[in-house]
């Protein structure tokens, strides 16, 4: 059972991470399909502060709404968004259990990144493309993009971390 500060803490980051991800709609990207991920600073933030269960609900949230809002729910979209999504949120999940203490933001954020990329490859070859050379054709890239994006995302979401303790701080040190 969930708390109700819980749950609006959930909400609350997940309209966040909706937030970022409309923003996101709206810069042009050379490939129509590609995403720098914006939404996943929200997500690194929550496992991070929150852990895994609260990451977990802010992502299937923002993926369902999103989906909901642009049409593209049980979609080719919907599909690889929520299996990069779930792919990437149990990826950190388990790195985290094997070694807690090794990695921060930005290396979560990697591992999510890549976890992210390989899964949605994978749903793409086996649901809609079924030739592997298309694939193999687009993994270097799809992976030298998403390291740009893991590691500049995983600095947001470091600093974001940062910055929300120095507040929580500061905010228990004027009582």
């Amino acid at each position: 059972m969930m708390r109700p500060q819980d749950k609006y803490r959930i909400a609350l980051l997940s309209a966040y991470a909706l937030a970022l991800h409309a923003f996101e709609s709206l810069i042009p990207m050379p490939i129509p399909w590609l995403r720098v991920g914006l939404a996943n600073i929200i997500t690194i933030t929550t496992f991070i502060l929150f852990g895994f269960r609260s990451a977990m609900m802010v992502t299937l949230v923002r993926v369902i709404i999103a989906s909901l809002f642009s049409g593209s729910f049980l979609g080719p979209g919907f599909i690889l968004s929520m299996g990069g999504g779930l792919s990437s949120i149990l990826a950190m999940g388990f790195m985290l259990s094997l070694v807690p203490r090794l990695f921060g933001p930005v290396g979560l954020s990697l591992i999510g990144a890549l976890s992210h990329n390989l899964s949605q490859l994978l749903l793409a070859y086996l649901l809609f493309i079924q030739k592997i050379e298309p694939v193999l054709l687009i993994t270097p890239f799809l992976l030298l993009i998403g390291t740009i994006t893991g590691t500049v995302n995983g600095l947001a979401a470091d600093l974001l971390i940062k910055g929300l303790k120095n507040s929580q701080q500061r905010i228990q040190n004027s009582r």
